[in-house]
């Protein structure tokens, strides 16, 4: 930014323009524009661009398995092992390449993503206007803005006309903002003039135009005071990027005392060495890898002192060749494929499902959150503004019921009903809600409408079919015309577009579903002859026009003009004289204005902005000219808006998304918190999360104390310590208000908890909290920054595909957990095997292996790989979203894993064991040859025979036991409960046919590794086998036999369950129901059966008679517009 003597906002118009050098009415001169371009970056927000490819290839070579597998690599070329240390070599070229490939893909992805198109600008300069792209920007260019252009950079306005620009991405506030040209903002809350810029919020600078912010309205001028990264949105951008220290890094000795020097450098050292090792970076999954990588690589270490000591340290090739399968047999060498594989297939699963996954990891990370930190507008909601319900005299309800589309007039249905005059009532007592918590009875969430329905809402009549009126005419007529919105179909494009401020829009929206758009009615005849722009100040605006001769209706006079005026309620109430039209007019009392009011207040509750419309005529045809100065102008307005006939209420709202509650109770169902942080006003947040469901409708059923912290303002919130925060027994499930810092603090409060957060957003705004959350989910609509910021990208902006990718999160956990379990139960065998086979010492004195390590690295990469695969793209169980979240510091290894991992190596282990000691001490009197893990030769074949049998034996056992995997606690035979049938087997096994070739295909490979000849004794160190394939079938049976006993001892006593769900002091989202018919209907597989169902049930056949879920008979709108 340039020198200021003040933020210039805070300056005068001349100040400004003083402090750039610029003038207003020529803007600068080329030689200007030439000097500020060398002086000042482009202007350009740096939100991270592509990451280099060698960055990522460092990553994947830094991979704590890799390290471990190229250190045993190291050590077989180094004794000349060219064999061995080849096939290892190809195992970490391969794992390196899948690891790279599929994140440099990603990160492409993400880049076309980020390609959006950069904008222009018009600027003048030299006197002329021309148009330039955004990154020639330079401070002090005049900009000329108009309505639909993208502000290039902060602009401090010096020329306004009913100028309104939209910064819910940048403040979070979803009403566009009315902007103004003077300098005398005041300190928001006081009279006080604002004297430095820490007084005044953003939000609140009226008189400035941001960056990245869209004009809705009018059009202005302003001066570049800002551009780039010192934008306020460059500002937000840069705050993403900031490195900050973890807590007790500090050297500072005088801050912290003499003993801080040591113990922040002990701690630093501690995250560069962690860093390194990838112990401390990354999500839990991958700081677990990496542990057990090192954990394994010191069991191998260990492994290895003691195969040196059983053979007395006498280091001959033989020996350690022997302490190196140890090594290979204890490493799950196709781990780091598998588990990017899974992890890709799940990423184009999500893709698919208009989930982009920016970072690999983050996918994993899904399946732990237990809290969602979620924006308001654009993802529980629609992101637009709709009518909701048109309040008519008397009391006539016009209602919008399943619009899918707030731009679309064609799509959804308009009821009708009409509410009786209630005589008043007695004011009926507070309800007592601790006496009702203390009864001892079942306590529902109850809304007070429906306690006491003598409240406003009584006497609504049964809805019924929606016909035109003289009185709902008038006020379409009002609203169409008292309008600046666009609506119109593109044929090209086959959809509605519309321009304009989203308010008006969603007038003009509302008076199309009766064929009553703002063009249709000008094609008829009617003819503008004046306008009043909307003024801040007195929140109204009024049109006047004339009527074509051939209109009729009980509004229209012939002859005389017609003023149409909108805006705040109170504001236009205060300027009606009548009410209502034709018979229903009636002159405005006190208390017709209290039920006017009431009713207002009765639509805000319900979190809608309201409006009002009226009407006047004018005494003949209007043709008075505007006045030559602003006081003439306001006399002349006060003259015409006066004596107006109100016509009726507009209730706006953005509303939910049908899915989004449906989502939030599965949310709740499967332990994860849903928290609302917007920056919409605290009652319309309110009234939004009580229907989404985020808090219950009667907050009486809460304790005290959670009531009244479960929804909070921002201000309220930001003035409490974190001490006072954590002493919250449930954190707020509603901010309203939000700042960024608001957000991060939340963030950091959940944190604190030991929670695993997930922040969704899609404004710039957002972008601190998405890149401070452990999961970062940006909206594909929203800004660069906010996509930069996050690693989940969501292109379709909808709630519910965060459950589905939630949903896809666990279930790719889940199936990691299996594929990890039967990788390490074949490792935990083979080490056993392999451990006890010290035992087998031949006649030089040396100890002869069970299985050699060529057999080892085939059963680790060839045969159990593919199984492993397979188990990764097992399709999610029924209760995935009905179990607790993962517990982010177990990760994969819970002790069910752990424990079952241990009983079934070692069933495994022996099970092989008994193979080996069969043949060779029972067949062949404990025969071990000369020199038999070197070469072949007549009397090694006991050995040769034994280990093709035992290699055999092992490979089915571990192939066998990734169908047992299929699930941790129910048996192979019968893995789906709700099975009716005799015997299910072979459907549930086939049910994944990858896993089942793989299986098949695996088992029958085993032939032809044994009988090649060259191949079985050069390589492998085995021989044809004749009866002996008894032992080794008869032991898989065994094998089989063992886990199914321990499964059935584990469903029987209640062994190792996953722990309860912790759903709070109330279940979000409504019934149980809801949530399992979202689970039912909304996976990944069924996205079109649902697309289908929201068709059907949202009014798309507009001929057709539906039901009302609560209000008897309606009828769908057929008078919905089809106006071009």
């Amino acid at each position: 930014m340039a020198e200021f003597p003040n933020h210039p906002f805070l300056l005068t118009i001349e100040e400004t323009a003083q402090a750039l050098g610029t003038d207003v009415d020529k803007g600068l001169t080329s030689i200007q524009v030439a000097q500020l371009g060398e002086k000042y970056p482009k202007n350009e927000l740096d939100v991270g661009g592509t990451v280099p490819w060698y960055s990522i290839l460092t990553k994947q070579l830094l991979n704590a398995m890799i390290i471990v597998l190229a250190f045993a690599m190291a050590l077989s070329f180094g004794i000349k092992d060219y064999i061995e240390g080849g096939v290892l070599a190809f195992v970490i070229a391969l794992n390196v390449t899948i690891g790279f490939w599929q994140e440099y893909r990603a990160e492409k992805r993400m880049d076309a993503l980020r390609a959006l198109s950069s904008p222009s600008a018009m600027v003048l300069r030299d006197g002329k206007t021309q148009v330039i792209s955004n990154p020639e920007v330079v401070p002090g260019d005049i900009i000329l803005l108009k309505m639909g252009d993208t502000v290039p950079a902060d602009l401090r306005l010096f020329e306004t006309m009913n100028l309104a620009c939209e910064e819910g991405q940048l403040t979070g506030e979803s009403i566009p903002v009315e902007k103004i040209t003077e300098n005398n903002i005041v300190t928001p809350g006081t009279e006080k003039a604002a004297t430095s810029a820490d007084e005044v919020g953003i939000g609140d600078r009226i008189n400035m135009a941001y960056a990245t912010t869209v004009v809705r309205k009018g059009r202005g001028r302003g001066i570049v005071v800002a551009t780039g990264m010192t934008t306020e949105v460059g500002k937000i951008a840069a705050s993403t990027s900031k490195k900050q220290r973890k807590a007790g890094r500090s050297m500072n000795w005088k801050k912290y005392g003499k003993r801080q020097p040591v113990v922040g450098l002990a701690k630093r050292t501690y995250d560069v060495i962690g860093k390194f090792l990838g112990l401390t970076v990354g999500t839990p999954l991958q700081r677990k890898l990496s542990a057990l990588a090192y954990v394994l690589f010191g069991c191998a270490v260990i492994l290895a002192i003691v195969v040196f000591a059983v053979n007395r340290f006498n280091l001959r090739n033989e020996v350690i060749i022997y302490a190196t399968s140890l090594g290979i047999a204890i490493i799950p060498e196709s781990l780091v494929a598998v588990l990017t594989i899974t992890m890709v297939v799940a990423v184009t699963v999500m893709r698919k499902a208009n989930v982009v996954v920016r970072d690999l990891s983050a996918l994993e990370a899904l399946g732990g959150v237990t809290n969602i930190c979620s924006d308001k507008t654009g993802t529980l909601t629609e992101g637009a503004m709709i009518v909701r319900e048109a309040w008519i005299p008397s009391s006539h309800l016009y209602t919008v019921r399943d619009s899918q589309n707030p731009n679309d007039p064609t799509k959804g249905r308009v009821t009708y009903s009409k509410a009786e005059v209630q005589e008043p009532e007695k004011k009926q007592p507070p309800r007592d809600y601790d006496r009702e918590r203390s009864s001892a009875v079942l306590k529902f969430d109850v809304p007070d409408e429906k306690l006491n329905p003598s409240k406003t809402r009584a006497g609504v009549e049964p809805e019924v079919e929606c016909e035109m009126t003289d009185e709902l005419s008038a006020f379409l007529l009002s609203t169409a015309l008292c309008n600046l919105a666009t609506v119109r179909y593109d044929k090209e494009e086959e959809r509605w577009k519309t321009t304009g401020e989203p308010t008006e829009i969603a007038l003009q929206v509302f008076a199309h579903r009766f064929n009553y758009g703002k063009r249709t009615l000008e094609s008829q005849g009617w003819k503008q002859i004046s306008e009043f722009p909307f003024d801040s100040s007195i929140k109204r605006m009024s049109v006047i026009y004339d009527a074509p001769s051939e209109a009729s209706g009980s509004i229209i006079e012939n002859g005389n003009s017609m003023i149409f005026t909108k805006g705040a309620v109170e504001r236009v109430l205060d300027l009606c004289s009548h009410m209502g039209t034709g018979d229903n007019r009636q002159e405005v009392t006190d208390e017709l204005k209290e039920s006017v009011l009431d009713q207002m207040n009765d639509l805000a509750s319900q979190g809608q902005r309201v409006l009002a419309i009226a009407y006047r005529p004018w005494k003949g045809r209007y043709n008075v000219k505007q006045g030559s100065s602003p006081d003439e102008d306001e006399k002349l307005r006060s003259e015409v808006e006066r004596d107006l006939t109100l016509l009726g209420l507009a209730g706006i709202y953005d509303p939910p998304r049908r899915e989004t509650k449906p989502s939030i109770a599965e949310c709740s169902q499967a332990g994860i918190r849903v928290h609302m942080l917007t920056g919409d006003h605290p009652e319309t947040a309110k009234a939004i999360a009580k229907e989404v469901g985020i808090i219950p409708r009667n907050l009486g059923i809460l304790p005290d104390h959670v009531a009244q912290s479960i929804v909070q303002k921002a201000t309220d919130f930001d003035k409490m310590t974190d001490e006072e925060i954590d002493a919250l027994e449930e954190l707020p499930l509603v901010i309203a208000r939000c700042a960024p810092d608001t957000k991060t603090r939340m963030i950091d409060a959940l944190r604190r908890r030991g929670a695993f957060m997930a922040m969704t957003g899609d404004g710039v705004n957002d972008a601190p909290s998405l890149s401070r959350a452990d999961v970062g989910i940006a909206m594909g609509s929203g800004s660069d920054v906010a996509k930069s910021a996050a690693k989940i990208v969501l292109t379709d902006d909808k709630f519910n595909s965060i459950v589905a990718a939630i949903r896809e999160g666990r279930r790719m956990f889940d199936n990691i957990q299996k594929f990890v379990l039967h990788l390490l139960t074949s490792n935990v065998g083979e080490v056993i095997l392999l451990v006890a086979g010290l035992g087998f010492v031949d006649s030089a004195g040396f100890s002869v292996f069970p299985v050699s390590p060529l057999q080892i690295i085939w059963i680790n990469m060839a045969t159990s790989s593919f199984p492993a695969f397979g188990l990764g793209r097992e399709q999610a169980a029924t209760d995935v979203m009905r179990k607790p979240p993962q517990d982010k510091k177990r990760g994969v290894f819970t002790n069910q894993i752990i424990v079952d991992m241990i009983v079934y190596g070692c069933i495994m282990g022996a099970c092989t064991m008994a193979t080996f000691c069969i043949i060779i001490y029972g067949a062949n009197d404990g025969n071990l040859g000369n020199d038999c893990n070197q070469r072949y030769s007549d009397e090694c074949i006991p050995v040769f025979k034994a280990r093709a049998a035992t290699f055999a034996e092992l490979t089915w056992l571990i192939l066998i036991s990734a169908w047992e995997f299929k699930s941790l606690r129910r048996s192979m035979f019968r893995l789906n409960p709700d099975d009716d049938s005799r015997f299910p087997f072979f459907r549930d096994i086939y049910s994944n046919r990858f896993l089942f070739w793989s299986v098949i295909l695996g088992g029958l490979s085993v032939f032809p590794v044994v009988y090649i000849p060259f191949l079985n004794h050069k390589f492998f160190k085995h021989t044809g086998i004749t009866w002996e394939w008894t032992l080794s079938v008869g032991f898989t049976i065994v094998f089989v036999a063992g886990i199914e006993l321990w499964k059935m001892t584990k469903r029987h006593f209640h062994l190792l369950e996953d722990a309860p769900i912790k759903r709070g002091t109330w279940g979000q989202g409504g019934s149980d129901e809801e949530g399992r018919k979202l689970g039912r209907t909304l996976s990944l597989s069924s996205f079109k059966t649902w697309a289908s169902f929201s068709r059907k049930d949202t009014g798309d056949s507009l001929g057709k008679l539906s039901t009302s879920r609560s209000h008897g008979v309606v009828v769908p709108q057929g008078l919905a517009a089809t106006e071009a």
